[in-house]
């Protein structure tokens, strides 16, 4: 899984009494920083640049123990997410800012995918890194719901765009809170996949380090075209690293079931688009 900015952020916390509290120092700690590098030139969400597709249909998702993620706007109501960044039951806050100011939101509930496994990774287990979160209250209007798309999955060779409030430069948690976005690949290294959509930078197709989702980018969405294909989960990188090779995404299609069950559930319809 993309890893959460913990260390950092829990030193930042460790002394505050109250999770609202330690939101806004996280908030502002991150965002601050983020906001002090603006002179630099932009970089983006490893190798990519400042800005994207659908900015208005992403948020940010805090937890508790300091874990930073992004999600996808499905309804005024509901984000989509990445299952590891809202499980083992810390509190969470989706975030945005309005008119400069940070606004912690907090959720109602959180449904994480029935075939979401923790240890996956560890287990080399089979697991559906998807999470919906039905927030207290509706997004402001400016927000606008994300397309899902519900055609077939892109093989190999299309082109698709990664987005999302992740870092920059690994391991550097101050290049956080910043939408960017990357143009990558489709590859299919284990043949096409039915759950999980692999995607490389073009010029090194996953074998030479370039762009790619990184700490931050869990949740946030891989585009092809216009539609959100699939929700960022998981990131690899060269030998010592965690970012900058391979970038995999759980497709929505095949858990459109799921997904129009659960929002259904709460009153609330997502967007898709029509099969291909």
């Amino acid at each position: 899984m993309i890893a959460p900015l913990r260390v950092q952020l829990r030193e930042a916390t460790r002394y505050l009494p109250s999770w609202e509290e330690r939101s806004m120092r996280i908030v502002n700690w991150v965002l601050g920083l983020a906001w002090a590098l603006s002179a630099l030139p932009a970089s983006a969400v490893v190798g990519g640049r400042e800005g994207g597709p659908a900015e208005a249909s992403t948020v940010m998702v805090l937890n508790a123990r300091g874990g930073v993620c992004s999600g996808v706007v499905l309804s005024p109501k509901t984000v989509l997410t990445a299952a590891h960044c809202a499980a083992g039951g810390t509190e969470l806050r989706v975030h945005w800012r309005d008119g400069g100011e940070p606004v912690l939101l907090v959720p109602a509930s959180v449904v994480l995918h029935p075939e979401f496994n923790a240890k996956a990774v560890s287990n080399r287990r089979r697991s559906i890194d998807l999470a919906l979160i039905r927030l207290s209250e509706p997004l402001p209007a400016r927000f606008t719901p994300a397309t899902l798309d519900g055609g077939a999955s892109p093989r190999a060779g299309s082109a698709v765009t990664l987005a999302g409030y992740g870092v920059s430069q690994e391991r550097e948690a101050r290049t956080t809170g910043t939408y960017r976005s990357a143009a990558l690949e489709v590859i299919e290294p284990y043949g096409p996949g039915r759950i999980l959509l692999w995607a490389a930078d073009p010029a090194g197709r996953g074998k030479t380090p370039g762009a790619g989702a990184c700490q931050g980018d869990s949740g946030g969405a891989m585009f092809d075209g216009p539609a959100v294909v699939a929700i960022s989960s998981w990131s690899t990188g060269p030998a010592g690293r965690e970012c900058g090779l391979l970038s995999q995404g759980v497709l929505v299609a095949p858990q459109r079931g799921w997904i129009d069950l659960t929002l259904g559930q709460w009153g609330q319809t997502a967007r898709w688009s029509a099969p291909r």
